[in-house]
């Protein structure tokens, strides 16, 4: 009965020790994507223009110690605004992907919809002028007298007169 006891205890301590490092090893990769997540948020540092996690620059060395910086932040549980003003504390607003929404970035982000919006209605406003001053053309055409039958049945044999030589 001893050697049964001591295989389902090796056993068990074997399943709890893979479990364990499917655990730890999902917890690695859950912090992974949260540094891939952020640091897509970033530009590379070097000059490449790229962003942080898809700096493809040979030999980068400003792109590697950033990502050692946000691996190191995340693995500490640091909040996204933590890292984030860590960032810009050491490089600036530069470092922004995307610059954030708010203040003057705020309206630069609003101005091509304000300006989509007032060239529709500019749009609109000339056809329906066009359309209107049409209208009352038409309706000028349709109220003019038109030519008697007498004045027509006159001008026809005007016509046929004048062509017969």
């Amino acid at each position: 009965m001893t050697k049964r006891r001591v295989a389902a205890f090796s056993l068990v301590i074997a399943l709890s020790a893979s479990s364990g490092a499917v655990l730890s090893s999902r917890a690695l990769a859950d912090q992974t994507d949260r540094a891939k997540q952020i640091g897509g948020k970033f530009m590379c540092m070097c000059g490449c223009n790229q962003v942080l996690t898809q700096c493809n620059h040979v030999g980068c060395t400003v792109s590697t110690s950033m990502l050692k910086e946000l691996n190191g932040w995340v693995a500490s549980g640091d909040s996204e605004t933590v890292i984030t003003s860590a960032f810009v504390q050491e490089f600036g607003t530069k470092v922004y992907a995307e610059p954030p929404k708010s203040g003057l970035s705020l309206v630069a982000w609003s101005l091509p919809s304000i300006y989509l919006l007032l060239g529709t209605l500019i749009v609109i406003s000339v056809i329906w002028r066009w359309r209107s001053r049409a209208m009352q053309a038409a309706a000028a055409v349709r109220g003019t007298p038109g030519i008697s039958a007498q004045n027509l049945e006159n001008a026809r044999r005007r016509v046929a007169q004048e062509t017969e030589d």
